[in-house]
């Protein structure tokens, strides 16, 4: 699977050095395209990243988010479009609804964001990673997830996109109160 990170910073660069790791065909997409990045994936222009990719996994910062959809929306048109970025201090944390008006026939799914990358760079056993999904993102999501080490916990449609986003605000109060440690991860137990 041909993946375009969106950002090469802690999230971004934890998520493609294990996609990497797993044999998937990860670039970067940054500003500043050159070189390699973590892992050792190549960095390109965004638009290049997103030219050929099956998967685009938006990991860039809250404020930049709509600038990057809407620059990018005729190419994101067709992609399963993972959205990991958590918009602090907007009406909606999600980037969902920017992506539905830029590019309506890009797969939507909502993962990778109610968690800090430590968990990403070295998933704790067990630790589930909750999301969201368009019916057609829902499988290669789930495969992205498990790729990583974390176990897919799927809440629902795109519409369960505010389930998600209410962990995060529970991440941050559990870390905060075991010391500031980022390395708390939640797992869904259920009787058969």
């Amino acid at each position: 699977m041909r993946i375009a990170v969106i950002g090469k910073g802690n999230i971004g660069g934890s998520l493609g050095t294990k996609w990497r790791e797993a044999g998937h065909d990860v670039v970067y997409g940054a500003r500043n395209a050159e070189g390699d990045g973590p892992g050792g994936a190549p960095v390109r222009s965004i638009a290049d990243a997103i030219d050929g990719a099956d998967v685009v996994v938006l990991a860039v910062p809250g404020k930049v988010a709509p600038d990057v959809i809407n620059q990018h929306k005729a190419a994101l048109a067709g992609k399963t479009v993972i959205d990991a970025v958590n918009r602090i201090g907007a009406p909606e944390f999600d980037s969902r609804a920017l992506i539905a008006e830029a590019a309506p026939q890009a797969g939507y799914a909502r993962a990778f964001n109610s968690l800090g990358w430590e968990n990403f760079a070295s998933p704790l056993p067990g630790a589930n990673m909750f999301f969201a999904a368009d019916p057609e993102a829902r499988a290669v999501t789930e495969e992205l997830i498990a790729a990583i080490g974390l176990t897919p916990a799927y809440v629902g449609d795109a519409a369960a996109t505010p389930v998600v986003d209410g962990l995060l605000p529970l991440w941050f109060a559990l870390v905060q109160q075991n010391g500031g440690n980022r390395r708390v991860a939640l797992r869904l137990v259920s009787e058969s």
